[in-house]
């Protein structure tokens, strides 16, 4: 498997990943592995009729949930078959009450739970996902080597779409916030503590737009179809993040540091 190069850390590797990502997005897409996926799906997809027929062949899962950064489901069948079966139509369907919007995304995207055709038997439909699926995967093999390039490289393709949509201002804010991968963008850009999670939906919302204006000089995240303002907030995350590294770092050696000098006085200090 083709293994993306990532010779520096920080913004100047995040700066030679992006000169070099159309010839490493192409070496990529062409090893054995995705190749051999991307011809099976696009031969095979178009006799699926219904989420049944996805769920019975695992390759065929497996290319469709990672085309939207869902691989990890792969074994919740149960799960996955429901979003799928009931659609993204109703308003009672699962998809649309999941606070993760990738999964109304997908149910949406397959269009099972209709009374029309499901949109596997459109002739471009197995490339549409295919071409969604290298960029993901692309996206998970930087990953296993630097995490917040991965989700670095997801900000100009899920940020646009959001950001380009005709809704309040607000709206396209709660968008982001059940955007896993961008949520953490943000949480991480504005330094965020992990448990800003766990308050109430409104104060969220607040604290976004407040720290979005004071990094930006706009609270809104309309400002983010902007090629401009997406490398800002790319900056200002990959910043932030190595930041927190050196912190976590640092922390752990003065840690350790302490802990040999109570032993080298013969006094641990736990005790």
């Amino acid at each position: 498997m083709f293994q993306p190069v990532l010779p520096y850390e920080g913004y100047s590797g995040w700066t030679f990943l992006n000169r070099t990502l159309e010839a490493q997005k192409d070496a990529y897409a062409k090893s054995p592995e995705v190749s051999r996926e991307i011809k099976y799906f696009e031969e095979n997809i178009g006799k699926v009729q219904t989420a049944d027929d996805l769920m019975s062949d695992r390759t065929l899962l497996k290319v469709s949930l990672e085309a939207f950064g869902l691989g990890e489901d792969i074994n919740n069948r149960f799960f996955i078959q429901k979003v799928l079966e009931d659609g993204s139509e109703s308003e009672d369907a699962l998809a649309n009450k999941l606070s993760d919007k990738r999964y109304l995304e997908f149910s949406r995207a397959f269009g099972f739970g209709a009374e029309t055709p499901p949109n596997t038997v459109q002739s471009d439909f197995g490339s549409k996902i295919t071409t969604a699926y290298k960029e993901r995967q692309f996206e998970v093999a930087v990953g296993d080597q630097n995490e917040n390039y991965r989700l670095a490289l997801g900000v100009e393709r899920d940020l646009s779409d959001i950001a380009n949509k005709d809704l309040q201002e607000d709206t396209l804010w709660f968008t982001v916030m059940g955007n896993p991968p961008l949520r953490k963008v943000f949480e991480t850009a504005f330094n965020l503590p992990e448990s800003f999670g766990s308050l109430d939906l409104d104060k969220q919302l607040a604290t976004f737009k407040d720290k979005a204006q004071a990094a930006f000089g706009d609270s809104g995240i309309k400002q983010f179809s902007s090629p401009e303002k997406q490398e800002d907030l790319t900056r200002l995350f990959l910043l932030r993040a190595d930041m927190q590294a050196m912190n976590i770092n640092t922390g752990s050696s003065q840690i350790a540091l302490t802990l040999l000098q109570g032993a080298t006085n013969g006094n641990t200090g736990l005790f």
